[in-house]
This record gives structure tokens, C-alpha cells and sequence, in this order.
């Protein structure tokens, strides 16, 4: 790390293909025994250095065919393609892990645990997200669709709500949980459905999860 200072501030939304639960949020093995998935997330605030990034939206695509913890792995970013030069190299070094404590925050665990790193991709991000009602709506041309939904009782049908709680956490402190529905095409393919959904805070620097 070599020192530049960044903070990124917004809102994010994720889907993987574990169940609801996301066990590796417990420290267990995934559902299926591998991991693959995005996040999107809209950067309300923030800057790397004196480059400014308010405004801007990005994107992660990962595939692990193990735990993320045994490596082999490949991801791809997605920046917003309104960046000009200085913000594109800024998000892609900051979703690659650069400038960023060892094992500070889970963009710099990814890099790590990845083998292939696809070059970035520069695309118009569509991205709208409510935390509380637990939607969302991603659109990114020839990439990726997603949609977020809330968990429905298979009881009841009435929309279940349950956090997750990560004090210490590398990712989150605090995360809405729900369902969601994703399609990408390209280098990493998804194809996920009703599984499990995370839309939370963003608040990063290079030194980790900034609390409060």
C-alpha cells in the first residue's frame, strides 16, 4: 500500500448463489460449494487522491469453483462509462485492491484469491436500489440484468425481512437480506435465480470498513 487516500460512500446491492443465508458471511462453506456472483454500487460520495468519484456507479463480477478462501478464481470490474481517464483508473484500482491494507476489504480478498483478472469493462450502468424495501434493479448493456426483491414466506407470502450483522465485518457492518435474480454474459457467466440477495451501505477506504 502505498499510501494515496481514498474513501468511496453509496449504496450497494449483490447477489451470489448461495441460499438466503450466504454461509460464508458465517465463515462456512458456500450452498453448492462454489461461488460465483456480482455487486453493483453507486458511489454517493468519495474520492481516490484528488479525483473525484461522486456520482459514479461500478461493478464486480466473481467466480470461485471453490470457497473463495482456496483461491483459483476470476473476476471482472464494470466502470460506469461517464468516468473520465483519472476515474476509471481510480475504480479499477480500487475494485483490483490496490492502494489497500492487506486483507482490509473484501475487493482486496477478491483480487487475491483471483488468478484471472479480465481487463475492465467501460459501460453505461443502469442501477436503482432501495435498502429498506429490499429492491433493485440493474441493467448493464450486453453485460448483466438483475433484479432485487424482498424474501417472501413460502407460509404466509408476506415479505420476510432479516439482517445480517457484521461489526468487524471486511464488506458490510449491516446488511438488508432478500432474493434476487441475475443473467450476465461475457467472460464471467451468471445465471442465478431466488437466491441470495444483500443490499447495504458502502462506506470504504483503504484501510477497511469505515464504522459508523
Amino acid at each position: 500500500m502505498s499510501g494515496v487516500d481514498w474513501y468511496v460512500e453509496g449504496v450497494s446491492f449483490g447477489n451470489c448463489n448461495c441460499s438466503y443465508g450466504c454461509p460464508c458471511q458465517f465463515e462456512a462453506l458456500p450452498t453448492d460449494g462454489h461461488c460465483r456472483g456480482f455487486e453493483v454500487f453507486r458511489i454517493d460520495k468519495g474520492h481516490f487522491g484528488a479525483v473525484k468519484l461522486d456520482g459514479l456507479k461500478a461493478a464486480l463480477l466473481y467466480a470461485w469453483p471453490g470457497p473463495v478462501f482456496e483461491g483459483k478464481g476470476e473476476m471482472q470490474a464494470v466502470i460506469d462509462e461517464r468516468a473520465n481517464a483519472e476515474q476509471r483508473a481510480a475504480l479499477t484500482k480500487i475494485l483490483h485492491g490496490e492502494e489497500t491494507a492487506e486483507g482490509a476489504t473484501h475487493w482486496w480478498v477478491y483480487r487475491a484469491m483471483s488468478d484471472k483478472v479480465n481487463p475492465p469493462l467501460f459501460k453505461p450502468i443502469e442501477y436503482a436500489v432501495d435498502i429498506e424495501a429490499r429492491t433493485a434493479r440493474v441493467a448493464i448493456p450486453g453485460v448483466l440484468e438483475s433484479i432485487g426483491t424482498p424474501i417472501k414466506s413460502p407460509a404466509t407470502g408476506q415479505p420476510h425481512r432479516v439482517r445480517i450483522d457484521i461489526p468487524n465485518g471486511i464488506e458490510f457492518e449491516l446488511a438488508e437480506i432478500g432474493s434476487a435474480t441475475t443473467r450476465s454474459s461475457g467472460a464471467i457467466k451468471l445465471d442465478l435465480k431466488d437466491s441470495y440477495g444483500q443490499f447495504n451501505k458502502l462506506r470504504h477506504s483503504g484501510t477497511g470498513v469505515v464504522h459508523g
